[in-house]
C-alpha cells in the first residue's frame, strides 16, 4: 500500500504533465491531500509517511483529476484563505488574491487607531466578501455595506460573514458598484473587474475557463468599472474620507488620470505588489473649505 507522501508525489507529477508549473503542482497536490484527509499542514507533514487510509486513493484521485483539467484548487476544496481567514468560495465568485490584501493593510494603517465610535465603510464588488469580512474582523467599530451585482456572490459573502462572527456589522446589498447606495462613507474599498475582454483568451485556463466572467472583465478597456468606482465612490465619501481600489497590470496611468479628473478627489499613493507593480490606488476626498 502506498504512503500518503508517495500518492502525493505521483499527483504532483500528474499535475506537472498537465501543464501546471512545478511549485503550483506541488502546492495543489499537498492541498488536495489535506482536504481529502481533513488534515492541516502540520499533520500532513508529520503523518504523511504513513500508509494511505482506506478510500483515500479514489477520492484523492478524483480531486487530482479535476485539478489536472485546470480547475482551481480553491473551487475543488470550496475554500480559500485571505488575511488569515478561511473563506468559502465557489465558481460564483472570484478567488481572492494575495494582492488584494494590500487594501486591508492600507485601511488598517489609516483607520486601525481611529477612535471614533463608528466607521462607515463600503465594499463595492464584494464577491465572496473577503474585504468586508477582513475589515470587519480587524476594525471592530466598522459598519460595512457590501455590494455585488451577483446574488449568488452575496449569499456566499453572507455565509462568510456568519462564519467569522461579523454578520451583524455587514449589510449585503444587490447593486451595480454603489448604485442606489446613499452613504456617506469614511472608507470605500473595491476590487472591481478590470480585465480587458480581448485579453480573455490569453488568461490561464484556471481563470479563463472557471472564474465568473462578471467578476473578471471590465469592458473593452478593462477600466470601465474602475471609472465607475471612482465616480460613484467620490460622490459617496465624506470630506477627508478614503477610496481604495485594485486595478490591473498597466492601468496605473489610467487610474491616475481618472482620479485627477474627478473634482474633490486627490491621489495619495499607489501600493505595489511583491513584483513592484502598482496594484492599488489610494485617494482622498478633499476637506471642504470654509
Amino acid at each position: 500500500m502506498a504512503t500518503i507522501h508517495e500518492r502525493v508525489a505521483a499527483a504532483r507529477q500528474t499535475l506537472s504533465e498537465a501543464g501546471i508549473g512545478a511549485s503550483e503542482a506541488a502546492a495543489s497536490a499537498r492541498l488536495l491531500a489535506e482536504h481529502v484527509l481533513g488534515w492541516d499542514t502540520t499533520r500532513y507533514l508529520t503523518s504523511g509517511h504513513e500508509p494511505e487510509p482506506t478510500g483515500f486513493g479514489d477520492r484523492y484521485g478524483a480531486a487530482v483529476a479535476r485539478r489536472a483539467r485546470r480547475e482551481p484548487s480553491a473551487y475543488i476544496t470550496g475554500r480559500r484563505e485571505f488575511w488569515g481567514l478561511l473563506l468559502e468560495v465557489s465558481p460564483a465568485v472570484l478567488i481572492p488574491r494575495p494582492e488584494t490584501e494590500l487594501i486591508v493593510e492600507a485601511a488598517l494603517e489609516l483607520f486601525g487607531g481611529d477612535r471614533r465610535p463608528r466607521l462607515d465603510v463600503a465594499d463595492a464588488c464584494t464577491g465572496c466578501g473577503n474585504l468586508a469580512v477582513a475589515l470587519a474582523h480587524e476594525l471592530v467599530h466598522a459598519s460595512i455595506v457590501a455590494t455585488d451585482i451577483s446574488a449568488d456572490a452575496l449569499e456566499i459573502g453572507r455565509r462568510n460573514a456568519e462564519r467569522h462572527g461579523v454578520a451583524d456589522r455587514i449589510r449585503f446589498l444587490h447593486a451595480n458598484v454603489l448604485e442606489d447606495v446613499a452613504g456617506p462613507f469614511d472608507l470605500i474599498v473595491a476590487n472591481p473587474p478590470y480585465v480587458r475582454r480581448e485579453d480573455g483568451p490569453a488568461l490561464q485556463p484556471e481563470v479563463r475557463d472557471h472564474e465568473p466572467p462578471v467578476a473578471l472583465f471590465g469592458g473593452v478597456t478593462g477600466t470601465e468599472l474602475v471609472a465607475t468606482v471612482i465616480e460613484q465612490g467620490s460622490a459617496r465619501l465624506r470630506p477627508g474620507g478614503s477610496l481604495m481600489f485594485e486595478f490591473g497590470f498597466g492601468q496605473e496611468m489610467v487610474a491616475e488620470a481618472l482620479i485627477a479628473a474627478t473634482p474633490g478627489l486627490e491621489l495619495i499613493e499607489f501600493r505595489r505588489d511583491l513584483q513592484e507593480l502598482a496594484r492599488v490606488a489610494i485617494a482622498k476626498k478633499l476637506e471642504l473649505r470654509s
